[in-house]
C-alpha cells in the first residue's frame, strides 16, 4: 500500500454513479471483454482457460481482486464495468485509510468507503479492508496534536482505540478480511518508528487486534507488509512478531503479502517456501496489493517478463492451500500509483490505460490449482 495520489472528493451525485448496477455478463459487457480460450489438448480434452478472472477465481477457489479508486468508480463507466465483470474481491486504494474517513476530528466523510462496500454488495464482490493502523496517511488534526503534546499517550491510546471500533463496526459482516496492522516492521527487521510506537509502545499491535475483534468476530484479521517475499530481516522479524502475538492470544488470522515487484529486478524465487513458512504457523495468507512496474518504456518484452511475475505469483497463492486471496493494486494503468512514485517506470498493472488486456492477464488465465 502506498500513499494517496490525489484527496477523495465524492458528492452525492457522483456516489450515486458509483452504486454500480447488477453484475454484467461477460457477453454483455460493453467494455472489450478479453475472452482468451486455450485450444484443447489430447492431455486435457475439453479443458480450456477460464474467460475472464472471475472465472478463473471460481475454478482456483481463491479471491482474485482489485484496489479500487473510488472516484474511477463514481465517475468512468468503463472501469466500473471491467471492475464488476473481473473480480470477486475489492479492497478501497484510499477511502477507508483514517485521513479519508476522518479528515478532522469528530467529522467523518464514509461516501467513498460506503461506496465501495456497496458496489461488493451489488455485484457478489467480498471486501478488503485497507487498514487501520498505519504510520502514513493518517489525518493532520491527529499527527499535529501527539507533535505539539496536545495529545498524550493515554488520549492516542483512546483515539486509536474508537477510530478502529467505529470503522469495524460501521461494516461489521460486511467484511471479509482487515489489514489492521500495516507496515509495522522496516526493511531491517526492526520495528518501524511511528507515532504508535514512539508513544504506545509495540503492544499497540495486540490492542489493535484485540479492539478489532470486539467490533467484528467473525471478520479474519491481517498484518499485511512489503517486500516480505525476500527481504530476510523483514521475514525473519515477522515471523518472531507472529509467534509474540500468538503466545499472548492475539486473534491474529493471517499474513499479508503486498507483492509490490519490479520486473527490472530478480523474481523472489523462494516466495513460496516464505508464503509455508507462515502457514506453517497456521496462518492464511494472501497476496494483497500485487503490481509489476517496469523501466519506461514499455516493449513487447517488458511485457513477457511481467506477466512471468504476475503469473508466478498466481501460481505461489494457488499452491499453497492457505492462500486465499490474490489481489492487484489496481488493474489498469489509468489508475497506478507507480509513476507518481518510481520517475520513470509505470506500467504496473494487468490492463493497459484502455482497459486492454496485457500479456500478464493472459498469463493469470493460464494458472492451475496445484
Amino acid at each position: 500500500m502506498r500513499p494517496a495520489t490525489k484527496r477523495l472528493a465524492l458528492g452525492l451525485a457522483t456516489l450515486a454513479l458509483a452504486l454500480a448496477p447488477a453484475l454484467p455478463s461477460p457477453a454483455s459487457a460493453e467494455t472489450a471483454a478479453p475472452q482468451t480460450t486455450a485450444p484443447q489438448t489430447a492431455a486435457h480434452p475439453g479443458k480450456h482457460k477460464p474467460d475472464n478472472l472471475r472465472e478463473l477465481a471460481r475454478k482456483l477457489g481463491i479471491h482474485i481482486g482489485t484496489a479500487v479508486d473510488v472516484t474511477a468508480l463514481a465517475e468512468e463507466d468503463d472501469y466500473r464495468r471491467v471492475l464488476n465483470r473481473e473480480f470477486t474481491h475489492i479492497t478501497a486504494e484510499n477511502a477507508m485509510k483514517w485521513e479519508s474517513v476522518e479528515p478532522e476530528r469528530g467529522v467523518y466523510n464514509w461516501e467513498g468507503a460506503d461506496a465501495v462496500v456497496e458496489n461488493a454488495r451489488r455485484n457478489h464482490q467480498r471486501v478488503r479492508g485497507h487498514t487501520l493502523v498505519w504510520h502514513n496517511q493518517l489525518p493532520a488534526w491527529l499527527t499535529q496534536g501527539v507533535e505539539s503534546g496536545e495529545i498524550d499517550a493515554a488520549e492516542l491510546r483512546a483515539i486509536l482505540r474508537d477510530h478502529i471500533k467505529k470503522e469495524v463496526g460501521r461494516y461489521r459482516g460486511k467484511i471479509r478480511a482487515w489489514d489492521v496492522a500495516n507496515e509495522v516492521i522496516d526493511d531491517d527487521g526492526n520495528m518501524r518508528q511511528s507515532i504508535w510506537l514512539t508513544h504506545l509502545g509495540p503492544g499497540y499491535i495486540a490492542d489493535a487486534f484485540r479492539w478489532a475483534r470486539q467490533a467484528d468476530p467473525h471478520a479474519k484479521l491481517y498484518l499485511n507488509d512489503y517486500n516480505l517475499e525476500w527481504d530476510t530481516d523483514k521475514i525473519d522479524a515477522y515471523l518472531n512478531l507472529v509467534k509474540q502475538l500468538q503466545a499472548q492470544r492475539v486473534p491474529l488470522d493471517g499474513m499479508g503479502f503486498q507483492g509490490h515487484l519490479g520486473i527490472q529486478y530478480d523474481y523472489p524465487g523462494d516466495f513460496p517456501n516464505v508464503m509455508r513458512k507462515f502457514t506453517d504457523l497456521g496462518l492464511e495468507v494472501a497476496i494483497t496489493e500485487a503490481d509489476a512496474r517496469m523501466v519506461l518504456p514499455v516493449t513487447p518484452e517488458k511485457l513477457a517478463r511481467q506477466a512471468e511475475f504476475f503469473r508466478d505469483m498466481l501460481k505461489t497463492c494457488a499452491a499453497n492451500r492457505r492462500c486465499t486471496e490474490f489481489t492487484v493494486w489496481g488493474f489498469t494503468d489509468r489508475h497506478s500509483w507507480v509513476p507518481e512514485w518510481f520517475e520513470g517506470e509505470g506500467a504496473a498493472t494487468p490492463m493497459d490505460e484502455n482497459l486492454a488486456p496485457k500479456p500478464a492477464y493472459t498469463a493469470m488465465l493460464g494458472v492451475r490449482r496445484f
